[in-house]
């Protein structure tokens, strides 16, 4: 549903190569949640940005997911900006990216109120041209990608709360039946693809998802193309719907797929041990009714990394939604995936800090790296930071924090503001130094 994030942290502002490296404090599962989903007969995705699949963002991307959704790179605005020119660069990136590492991808999104172009949107159409302008869009879209994309979230959004239906350019110009004709539309061009209509605070048994119950119900009826449901699961920390299995069960009944399409949950920041412990629980419940249903086939987070989610440009104030922190590392959301999908995990334990290192460019004499601290369930007054190179590495420069070096052992210490780390906070300085020949990663220890 939602743009991820386009604004990125420091670690991803680096042309060229990017390196991000987490300490062994907090690493992920053994199995990788592909993997676990796998043995259920599911799949595990995540939204992405394409112009950010290398890295520790593309390995994390690629060996923990078994399906990917493009946040904006298959939008309309995106992929015709003007009318009758096609960008498919990003969505390129990501097919491609999904090919390589043995990846689905879902299509996301084709009929849809926001994101359009302005040449659409400010336009003056007769239905007619409506209808022809959307039967164009989602055949030649669709139609480009025939055989790589599994499943289209074909409609999106077409649901007021109470179950009436949205007030959109398709449905004023079009009728209700803009609907059954998007998704004949996309059938015609990809026979294949599975075809689903999403939609938000549907999770539950309420008047949203009924109406939405009732639709695929007539359209199963008419016998129009219709494969499946998309719950998008943009949930706050504590509110999974008590109904949610049984909601999906009953569309599951009707003889469709469910999937889990956009699934986060925010929290009112700061974050701390308490709120990411909850999260967790919420995670693994959402995961869980998901398991328990057979027809339920795809669990996707909407972004993976808190450094790439749409939450705090869209609700101030909160945040901390996605499964991994914004320094890559795995959060108790993580772990909470993991063992709804039958895995064995060990959570990294509570009243912990941890320090994570990375450099941020690199160029042929020298490089800039950063250390982020961080604490969970703990916090620090004062902090040092210690690690020792290998290859002669040498700090000629540092900032927020005091470097000395003696050989190759490293030492940083707080400065005077920021020595104090709160539960759920984190501080980062950075340095300058020279390398020669190679430039392996050290691991730091706090002491």
């Amino acid at each position: 549903m939602r743009s991820l994030r386009t604004g990125l942290s420091l670690a991803a502002l680096v042309t060229g190569a990017v390196m991000l490296f987490t300490t062994p404090a907090a690493h992920a599962a053994d199995t990788p949640l592909r993997d676990l989903a796998a043995a259920k007969g599911k799949v595990v995705g995540t939204a992405v940005t394409g112009s950010k699949l290398t890295g520790s963002y593309g390995d994390i991307a690629g060996a923990q997911f078994s399906s990917l959704t493009p946040g904006n790179a298959m939008k309309w605005e995106t992929v015709e900006p003007t009318q009758g020119t096609f960008n498919w660069s990003e969505a390129d990136q990501i097919v491609a990216f999904a090919r390589a590492h043995n990846q689905q991808v879902r299509g996301h999104t084709l009929v849809w109120h926001s994101q359009n172009p302005s040449w659409l949107t400010n336009g003056t159409w007769t239905s007619a041209q409506l209808s022809s302008l959307l039967q164009n869009h989602i055949s030649t879209e669709v139609g480009r990608y025939k055989g790589e994309i599994t499943a289209w979230d074909v409609v999106n959004e077409a649901f007021n709360e109470d179950g009436t239906y949205r007030s959109t350019l398709w449905y004023n110009g079009l009728g209700a039946n803009y609907i059954a004709q998007a998704l004949t539309w996309a059938h015609a061009a990809d026979p294949a693809a599975k075809l689903y209509i999403n939609d938000y605070n549907v999770e539950g048994v309420n008047a949203k998802s009924t109406a939405l119950y009732n639709l695929v119900k007539s359209l199963k009826a008419a016998g129009v193309p219709i494969d499946g449901v998309g719950l998008q699961a943009h949930l706050i920390l504590g509110q999974v719907p008590a109904t949610l299995q049984q909601n999906i069960q009953r569309f599951a009944d009707l003889g469709v797929d469910v999937a889990i399409t956009e699934l986060d949950v925010r929290m009112a920041l700061p974050a701390d041990s308490g709120k990411l412990a909850q999260q967790k629980a919420d995670f693994k419940s959402v995961v869980a009714a998901c398991a328990a249903v057979t027809r339920c086939v795809n669990i996707t987070v909407w972004g993976f990394t808190d450094s790439d989610s749409w939450v705090p440009g869209t609700f101030p104030g909160y945040g901390a939604a996605t499964p991994y922190d914004e320094n890559y590392a795995p959060k108790p959301a993580y772990y909470g995936i993991a063992e709804a999908l039958g895995g064995t995990t060990t959570t990294p334990p509570t009243g912990a800090c941890s320090a994570t290192y990375g450099v941020t460019s690199q160029w042929n004499t020298g490089f800039t790296g950063q250390v982020t601290i961080s604490c969970s369930g703990a916090s620090l007054s004062s902090w040092k930071a210690n690690w020792t190179y290998g290859a002669g590495q040498q700090i000629t420069q540092a900032w927020n924090a005091t470097c000395t070096q003696s050989g190759a052992a490293v030492s940083c210490t707080n400065a005077s503001y920021n020595g104090t780390v709160p539960d759920g906070g984190s501080v980062t300085f950075g340095f300058n130094a020279s390398w020669s020949g190679s430039n392996p990663v050290p691991v730091v220890t706090l002491g």
